[in-house]
């Protein structure tokens, strides 16, 4: 495994900024209060802000991230904390009642930004003039620099222009991994159904629909007489990746997105034609005539999936973990549905049994296609830099983030390790605790791996007793039953190291229609979303796929795989 090891990772790089007055709306700037420390192990005047501290001002930024999340009150706990510390205070806006393509759109139609921006659709930001390049900052920063990525890794952030201009916050490993975690995609299913199978070995996709069908005619409804869903797809917007992507992966292959790389040749393919691809799409549609796939899969919102999952009554589905967990186990723990086996865990499926398996990727995953950038219209980008660094960088700041406030969110036993009881556990999945005491600033960089003590992990479900501790009965049971201890144990993926140009997702990404292979890569998507349900629910799988095939050559997906395979090429 690649992690980073370093050995100044919290030596913050002193620098001197002003304090103008705020960025975005408004004036932005508000006078520090003394922040309640109920649990006396969080020092407010240590730590990367003592000087922000001081001088009493904090400056809010806001930051608007395309993705669905959760609002932080406006006082929140934890937040003022960091505020102090670092004198900044950010206020996060989620995507709501809009695509994320459509919200950037009204970003760039206005004309006005945030100060922090995050979205699928960079390319465009920074096409429109949106954002400012982040080189100089970074090398006012290199023990941030040096240690976020290598110079190699932030080649691939570097733009047409010679600049960087966003930074990927996800995936990095500081010193040791301790993953448990499957963050990746998956076919999921609920451990009560492992359960009620006799924890069978469950390895091609059709010995999983063997056995969803089987719990369905035992089991139609839940104990409260609520009926049971087999299977369910997430299709709205750009998540359809729940739908059209799982080929590449039931043949073998690693999640690089848009293509498969076949190693011995060197050459890129297109999983959307494969065999595997056609065979999991013919078993979409077998499941969908016997009525065991969900009929409001292809009409269903995001919101409306995530409140189906949280209701326990879908015993499976594909999508990513951090699509659907950090949601739904809460709400599971919350009203005892975990108790029940309601838990997911995921299942490195293949089209025929034996084969090797890539769901699950070891490795650190750079994704260059997106990430945090600053806009031109931030009034103080060196502050809004700097608390980027300071929140990730600083050790206390960053327990803050993820762990919380010691004795009231965490305790330290004799040997230093960081523990949770059952209440703190309790009380930290709440909603309501959630926006008035946690705040984790999510899509801010932030580190996976051990803690700067060389004892703890960086973050609580990473911590290998506590994430023991945090599962309710069945799935401790199931994972007894299967001799693992994490999530990624459940798969049983190949361990490599990623290969140089992984992901190849992240060069697609950033195609435009300014190129004949970014033309057919729009269309391509274009006509996925219109016919991959229609092939679903088609009559005559036969006749659907083959409809679906002709719309599909239209598109000159061609041009799409010489494009890829130029990128390719570049790494030989």
């Amino acid at each position: 495994m690649k992690c980073k090891k370093v050995t100044s990772l919290f030596l913050i790089a002193a620098m001197t900024v002003s304090m103008l007055t705020g960025c975005g709306g408004g004036d932005g700037t508000e006078t520090a209060g003394t922040a309640e420390n109920s649990g006396g192990g969080v020092d407010s005047s240590a730590g990367a802000g003592d000087s922000a501290s001081a001088s009493g001002d904090i400056t809010q930024f806001s930051y608007f991230i395309t993705m669905p999340g959760k609002e932080k009150n406006d006082d929140n706990e934890i937040m003022q904390m960091i505020a102090e510390k670092t004198g900044v205070k950010v206020k996060e806006t989620w995507l709501t009642g809009q695509t994320a393509a459509e919200a950037t759109g009204t970003l760039i139609a206005g004309g006005e930004y945030p100060d922090f921006i995050d979205s699928d659709d960079m390319s465009l930001l920074m096409d429109a003039g949106a954002l400012l390049p982040l080189d100089d900052y970074l090398d006012q920063y290199p023990e941030f620099r040096d240690t976020w990525f290598t110079a190699e890794e932030w080649e691939k952030f570097r733009q047409p222009d010679g600049h960087i201009y966003w930074i990927n916050p996800f995936g990095n490993t500081y010193g040791e991994s301790k993953a448990t975690t499957h963050n990746d995609e998956a076919f999921w299913i609920q451990v009560r159904v492992l359960e009620w199978g006799g924890y069978p070995d469950i390895q091609t996709l059709d010995e999983y629909f063997d056995l969803l069908e089987a719990y369905m005619a035992a089991n139609p409804t839940m104990e409260d007489g609520t009926e049971n869903i087999a299977y369910t797809i997430l299709c709205e917007d750009w998540r359809y990746f729940c739908l059209e992507n799982a080929g590449q992966f039931l043949g073998g292959y690693p999640n690089d997105g848009s293509v498969i790389v076949n190693k011995e040749t060197m050459k890129i393919e297109d999983y959307n034609t494969s065999d595997d691809t056609i065979a999991y799409f013919r078993k979409l549609n077998e499941e969908y005539q016997k009525g065991f796939v969900d009929p409001e899969s292809f009409t269903q919102t995001y919101d409306e999936y995530i409140a189906k999952l949280s209701t326990g009554r879908v015993l499976g589905m594909v999508d990513q973990w951090w699509d659907f967990a950090y949601t739904v186990n809460d709400v599971f723990k919350q009203q005892g549905l975990d108790s029940k086996g309601c838990n997911y865990v995921p299942l490195g499926l293949t089209t025929e049994k034996g084969m090797e398996n890539r769901w699950h990727t070891y490795d650190d995953t750079v994704n260059q296609a997106s990430g945090i950038a600053i806009s031109v219209d931030c009034k103080d980008p060196d502050k809004a830099f700097k608390f980027m660094v300071d929140i990730c960088m600083d050790q206390e700041i960053h327990d803050l983030r993820f762990w919380g406030v010691e004795g009231e969110d965490y305790l330290v036993d004799d040997d230093g390790l960081y523990y949770r009881t059952d209440e703190m556990r309790m009380q930290w999945a709440d909603t309501a605790y959630q926006a008035a005491h946690k705040c984790d600033y999510s899509y801010f960089p932030q580190w996976g791996g051990t803690h700067n003590d060389g004892k703890n992990a960086m973050k609580p479900e990473e911590q290998p007793s506590e994430f023991m501790d945090d599962m309710a009965e069945p799935l401790v049971k199931c994972f007894e039953a299967y001799g693992v201890t994490t999530y990624p144990g459940m798969i049983g993926s190949v361990v490599e190291q990623n290969a140089p140009w992984f992901p190849m997702y992240s060069f697609s990404n950033n195609f435009t229609t300014e190129t004949p292979g970014g033309t057919a890569w729009a269309l391509m998507g274009e006509c996925k979303h219109e016919w991959l349900p229609k092939v679903v629910m088609a009559p005559d799988f036969e006749q659907g796929w083959q409809e679906y095939m002709t719309a599909y050559n239209a598109c000159k997906p061609e041009d799409f795989i010489s494009e890829m395979q130029e990128i390719l090429d570049t790494f030989k």
